[in-house]
């Protein structure tokens, strides 16, 4: 093929990917503008920090921001730790041929595919109807307790759904690891425990925190998992409990969105909830991303 036939091509597609990149970048931008030229106005310090007025026109939506931390907040403590055993049992444990490896595999995959609003109906189902009212009748006498909807219901929804991004990032984070430090450490007697955690485990901690801010990312801005498993419009108090319903950003902007007596009212409104979604969502990124940094920063200097 003829050489300047060939430099054009590349060129072309060079150029057809940057405009593509740069496509992306515009779009964000532009969404991102108009949410923030206007919303910016109406983010006051009362707004932030007072709870809702009946009819949701008036006051602030703190409990929806304290809400929507807490749900993520045990969302986290619930996926992390089952998400990376999980992977760890995958790349390290299970025989590489074994069906019920290709079992879970596939489980994970077609998990990944459901639906956000299946995951809703299964936490009604499952942890409100099943566990929480099992809860009640075995060690309640019936007495309603457990069995409602609650943040506890709505985290660990959260959870399931956010699973298969932190088995996945945390196995590409594995399956990186030289087979040689491995090696390594069991010649020098250690067992598969004391390998996995001195050895694997600091080596995957970049991609165990990246599936981390995927899974908040994810997380934070999902509303329909939680429609029937504890989130409500308005409460003007913050969840002191497990077993307590809570306000959360996402669907308090749904419900201001599409339920709203007055639309014009709430538009300011809705545009600053946005933003304050936005920010926080960014705000819990970029508190991981440090921390992954810093312990990358740390590994480095360690070797």
């Amino acid at each position: 093929m003829n050489r300047k036939l060939i430099n054009f091509i590349s060129a072309f597609f060079y150029t057809l990917t940057g405009l593509a990149c740069a496509s992306l970048v515009i779009i964000v931008a532009i969404i991102l503008g108009n949410i923030v030229v206007n919303g910016i106005s109406h983010v006051t310090w009362e707004f932030l920090s007072t709870a809702p007025k009946a009819g949701m026109a008036e006051g602030g939506i703190f409990p929806a921001i304290f809400g929507t931390a807490f749900l993520v907040l045990l969302m986290t403590i619930a996926v992390v730790p089952l998400g990376v055993s999980t992977a760890i049992y995958l790349q390290i444990y299970a025989p590489a041929k074994s069906r019920w490896v290709h079992a879970v595999r596939m489980a994970i995959q077609n998990l990944a595919g459901v639906p956000s609003i299946v995951f809703g109906l299964f936490g009604l189902g499952f942890f409100i109807e099943f566990m929480g009212k099992g809860i009640d009748k075995i060690f309640l006498g019936g007495e309603l307790y457990m069995g409602q909807p609650a943040i506890i219901w709505a985290s660990l929804t959260l959870a399931l759904l956010t699973l298969p991004t932190v088995v996945v990032s945390t196995e590409e984070a594995l399956r990186v690891i030289p087979k040689a430090h491995r090696e390594v450490a069991f010649s020098l007697g250690a067992t598969r425990w004391q390998m996995v955690r001195y050895v694997i485990l600091p080596q995957a901690v970049g991609g165990i925190l990246t599936g981390t801010i995927l899974a908040v990312s994810r997380g934070a801005g999902e509303v329909a998992p939680i429609l029937f498993t504890g989130a409500a419009y308005y409460l003007p108090y913050l969840p002191t409990r497990l077993n307590h319903q809570f306000m959360e950003l996402g669907y308090h902007v749904y419900v201001m969105a599409t339920q709203s007596p007055d639309v014009d009212a709430t538009l300011p409104i809705l545009y600053a909830t946005v933003l304050v979604l936005l920010t926080l969502t960014f705000t819990l990124n970029f508190t991981a991303i440090i921390i992954r940094s810093k312990v990358r920063r740390k590994l480095k200097i360690g070797k």
